[in-house]
């Protein structure tokens, strides 16, 4: 008897998949990023960057950054957009589950901010799709004092 080939996807291309359409529920009009936290191939929570929650959507001018014509990377003290991960680590707080030890998937690489609230919930590990500008050389140099492993997504394709 002949062994079956495994078609399944892997489990990172499993949970970037997931997050990729968790991005999907962004309500941000310039940019839908997604993430998932997991540990030990179980999921914990998920999120999407937009406004926060009883704000007026960011596609219906409930943010004033994103309803203007501001050049990206400039501006962001305007923004009342909520990063991916940021609501990640906020709806694992609010249902009381703990990301200590976690993985999270995010479709594109986090900011300074974003970075700091990944080592101080405890998450261990960062894999990212997509490279942010602001994915700086302080966030890769935070990552690896806190002793956060960080690394970029390869899919079966590349």
């Amino acid at each position: 008897m002949s062994k079956k080939k495994d078609t399944r996807p892997s489990w990172d291309e499993y949970f970037m998949e997931i997050a990729h359409v968790v991005a999907k529920r962004s309500n941000c009009s310039r940019r839908k990023v997604g993430a998932v936290i997991m540990n030990r191939n179980h999921i914990l929570s998920a999120g999407y960057n937009g406004t926060p929650h009883g704000v007026k959507n960011c596609f219906e001018g409930g943010c004033p950054r994103c309803a203007g014509k501001t050049p990206s990377g400039k501006g962001l003290d305007e923004c009342l957009c909520t990063h991916a991960e940021q609501n990640a680590i906020c709806q694992a707080a609010l249902h009381g589950v703990s990301i200590d030890g976690a993985t999270i998937y995010i479709t594109l690489s986090p900011c300074l901010t974003c970075a700091k609230l990944i080592i101080n919930s405890g998450i261990t590990e960062v894999v990212y799709d997509g490279d942010y500008s602001a994915f700086l050389s302080t966030v890769k140099a935070m990552f690896k004092s806190a002793g956060v492993k960080y690394r970029r997504f390869k899919n079966k394709e590349n």
